[in-house]
């Protein structure tokens, strides 16, 4: 049977950056694999419906460039994708597992179950849930004749369905990532399967949508392994054939000391979605890693190394050197710390490595660019490129290219400005006066050099006050490309503006 995974969110609000880890794995394990990838809206809980959530999810997902090979916006052979869509199809699965003895109608109020949990809770009970022991004293088609089921439902009266938990057993599987995994039955609850308004639980769903759509690997995050018993024992109950499991480690928090939060992130001062999100009720803005200039591929490798490594030294990789390195087997059982110090390296070596064109590219795209040529742009990248950790700190970091210093930086003047280095900026001013032939880099350096020179002047002696004239500050970015990207004119403007103003 061919691999076939699904990531299916809820579209309760924007996708967690956890959820990206996850929708990434499933991504790498389908592509090695030679299988598909399946995206689930998974929206039968509809109290917690937001607006634009599910928009929110396929752009990320496509920003990300993890390709939907089957699934909401997409299509395929076992639409529709959209849970709320199949809702009456889960109906006849509970019945099923109702005519069978492995499920019940429960006409508890919610009053009802209150009591009874209170009931134990004062009794000292070790869990107060409704269960093998407790259903026999609850309202329901275990406790009730046939009749009355009948006549209940035939009066439109509320009820749920519930599974119903078979407590002599053990049950057993096993799980990629943390091995065996065996919970005596004892331990669950009788869960709710279909809810009073008709709409399954996600135990349900989930179990009937996996088989119907034949995934063969739930890979999915721990939070969901106490539940996984209850699913392998539907799977059973139904008799069918349970899909691999492998639920993968918790995103901690940066210092490694519980599960990652928004309120964390908030601290920390780093985004925790991948795009920026606007809630719709009360129009707050979240940060997203995409608008504060993390790369496409900084996420995707950062991503894979929360809880995966590929047991080589390797750590830069494209997507599909991830596809080809990437196994389950090499998931760790432990919580990954969130280390965002290590994406914003990874932001920094993936700048590095693009092109001039494309980070220009980037500049253009974000509305952001100066007004200048194009040409003058890939300048100003090819400049910047090797000192910034994101695409916008390019043109952050060099307001000098753009304005013309106001102030000085005291300690520079201080220290540098002096006789020599105004008698050598003097002479550089003459020169360049005179100078007729294109003004690149190696000729403002050449320029400079001979006109030190003819003054009597090292030029390194006074490097630092040049700087200090063209861009008011003592250290910055390679001057001579500087000075190219200003232009000779602004350059000399710049120097007989400070021989004029400083002492």
């Amino acid at each position: 049977m061919s691999v076939r995974v699904r990531f299916a969110p809820s579209p309760t609000g924007p996708l967690h950056i956890g959820g990206v880890r996850t929708a990434l794995y499933n991504y790498l394990f389908a592509r090695k694999n030679g299988g598909k990838m399946l995206l689930r809206i998974e929206d039968t809980d509809q109290n917690r419906y937001v607006p634009g959530a599910e928009n929110y999810i396929l752009e990320a997902l496509k920003w990300v460039g993890i390709e939907i090979d089957e699934g909401q916006g997409v299509g395929g052979p076992h639409a529709p994708y959209r849970q709320s869509e199949r809702k009456e199809m889960y109906r006849t699965y509970a019945e099923q597992l109702i005519a069978a003895g492995k499920a019940y109608y429960a006409f508890d109020t919610a009053e009802e179950i209150e009591a009874m949990r209170k009931r134990l809770e004062e009794a000292g009970a070790d869990a107060a849930q409704y269960n093998a022991i407790t259903r026999l004293q609850m309202t329901n088609s275990l406790t009730l004749s046939a009749e009355e089921v009948q006549q209940r439902i035939a009066n439109g009266d509320p009820y749920v369905v519930r599974i119903k938990i078979d407590p002599k057993q053990d049950i057993r599987f096993k799980d990629i990532v943390r091995e065996w995994v065996v919970v005596h039955a004892s331990t669950l609850d009788d869960k709710v399967l279909l809810k009073s308004d008709g709409m399954p639980t996600y135990h349900l769903a989930n179990i009937v949508d996996d088989h119907l759509m034949e995934i063969t690997h739930v890979i999915r995050g721990e939070e969901w392994l106490p539940s996984a018993p209850l699913h392998v024992l539907m799977y059973q109950y139904f008799g069918w054939t349970a899909p691999q499991f492998a639920h993968l480690p918790l995103l901690l928090k940066p210092e490694g000391n519980g599960k990652l939060s928004k309120r964390d992130a908030d601290l920390g001062g780093f985004p925790i979605f991948p795009l920026q999100w606007q809630d719709p009720a009360t129009e707050t803005i979240a940060r997203g890693f995409r608008e504060d200039g993390y790369l496409q591929e900084t996420i995707i490798n950062f991503l894979a190394f929360l809880g995966w490594n590929p047991g080589t030294e390797q750590e830069l990789f494209t997507m599909g050197e991830l596809v080809e390195a990437f196994s389950l087997e090499r998931i760790h059982k432990a919580g990954a710390r969130f280390d965002i110090t290590k994406a914003k390296w990874f932001n920094q070596q993936y700048l590095k490595g693009k092109s001039d064109e494309e980070l220009a590219a980037i500049l253009e795209a974000s509305h952001n660019a100066p007004a200048v040529s194009h040409d003058t742009l890939l300048k100003v990248c090819h400049l910047m490129k090797e000192r910034v950790t994101f695409p916008q700190e390019i043109l952050s970091e060099t307001t000098f290219l753009f304005e013309a210093p106001t102030e000085y930086e005291e300690a520079i003047v201080a220290s540098k400005w002096n006789a020599d280095a105004i008698k050598a900026i003097t002479a550089y001013v003459e020169d360049l006066k005179i100078y007729e032939g294109d003004f690149l880099a190696d000729s403002a350096k050449a320029i400079w050099a001979a006109a030190a020179e003819r003054v009597g002047i090292k030029m390194g002696k006074v490097m630092q006050a040049l700087r200090l004239a063209v861009t008011g500050a003592g250290h910055g970015p390679d001057l001579m490309l500087t000075m190219e990207i200003l232009g000779k004119d602004e350059v000399i403007s710049r120097l007989e503006k400070a021989i004029s103003t400083l002492p």
